[in-house]
């Protein structure tokens, strides 16, 4: 039998499993729509890790809509610096904006997924885990957990496939407590059904697995290809006059110049190199010191006592460490 016949099985299962093994996550102590908002735009694309330290200081910063509302930009990124993705901050900023205006959070599912910033399943959890609503949370964990558990070889990037799956992540939610059930859903993907190593001898489900039946645990989810990586070679220039550096700011964010912005910039000493690498560009980062004798148009001297408060981006944070 598949998993729509066993589904009250695999719930049973999956939230027995979940409550005794669950990490724990500070989001995870809060049915505060806010919060659980944060942590999962947070959550997009970075790791839990990362995102914990950024979680808490987030909500020293911003404990609730009116604070985050009226946030200057250059504070919000100051507080997300490091973080990446930095659309995801001003949607932020965005949405807050919005809410204050119509008197606080939305507690439907389609109000949730017309904030900005918002997809289907990011509202999906925010509506499951605040709300309570029946609402089936599809992220790349469950897409993998699910694509298992149906043996379902068909392009999980695919619309027709994500709609399988949808339906299937849809039958088997439990609508008494949705907002757990998408949560250990994600947690399954998370600490068991990895992607190259699934650790099939400790997972509930293991015996309504049908990916594992066929011995096909470890070729799914199918995907496509990935792209080349482009490699780009660039080399950043940290010039220092009388306790001040040289920076120029861009979309919020203060930046070290480029060697090739500077064409008359002396080089003195190369304090070494990093990489960094954002979607499938790699970048290895020279850095080196230089000397300049005045700002040229669309740069600016920032004393160094300063730089702790102003938004660095993550490049001109890594290339500032060599320094020391």
């Amino acid at each position: 039998m598949g998993p729509a016949e066993n589904s009250s099985i695999i719930r049973r299962r999956l939230l027995e499993w979940y409550g005794r093994s669950r990490r724990d996550l500070p989001w995870r102590a809060t049915r505060d729509p806010y919060r659980i908002w944060i942590s999962e735009i947070m959550l997009q694309q970075t790791r839990v890790a990362v995102v914990i330290p950024y979680y808490r200081r987030f909500l020293e910063r911003f404990p609730d809509i009116p604070a985050l509302a009226r946030a200057s930009e250059s504070e919000l990124l100051a507080c997300w610096s490091g973080l990446g993705y930095y659309s995801r901050a001003r949607n932020l900023s965005k949405a807050a904006r919005l809410m204050l205006r119509n008197g606080g959070f939305p507690r439907e599912y389609a109000a949730i997924r017309a904030l900005p910033g918002v997809g289907g399943y990011t509202a999906a959890a925010i509506a499951s885990i605040a709300f309570g609503l029946p609402q089936a949370a599809l992220d790349g964990n469950v897409t993998r957990v699910l694509a298992r558990l149906t043996n379902d070889a068909g392009d999980v990037t695919a619309a027709s496939t994500r709609q399988r799956l949808r339906q299937v992540a849809g039958a088997l939610l439990d609508r008494k407590d949705p907002g757990a059930f998408n949560q250990a859903l994600m947690e399954l993907g998370a600490a068991l059904c990895l992607p190259r190593n699934p650790q099939c001898s400790l997972c509930p489900l293991r015996r309504h697995c049908q990916a594992r039946r066929q011995g096909a645990e470890r070729t799914l989810p199918i995907k496509p290809p990935n792209r080349s990586p482009v490699r780009i070679f660039k080399t950043l220039l940290i010039v220092e006059r009388g306790g001040k550096l040289l920076f120029r700011q861009r979309d919020g964010f203060w930046e070290l110049p480029e060697a090739d912005q500077l064409p008359v910039a002396s080089k003195l000493e190369t304090l070494g190199q990093f990489r960094h690498s954002i979607t499938h560009h790699r970048y290895l980062f020279t850095v080196v010191t230089a000397r300049m004798g005045r700002a040229p148009r669309g740069f600016r001297w920032i004393p160094t006592d300063q730089l702790a408060t102003l938004p660095l981006s993550t490049v001109t944070r890594k290339a500032l460490a060599k320094q020391l």
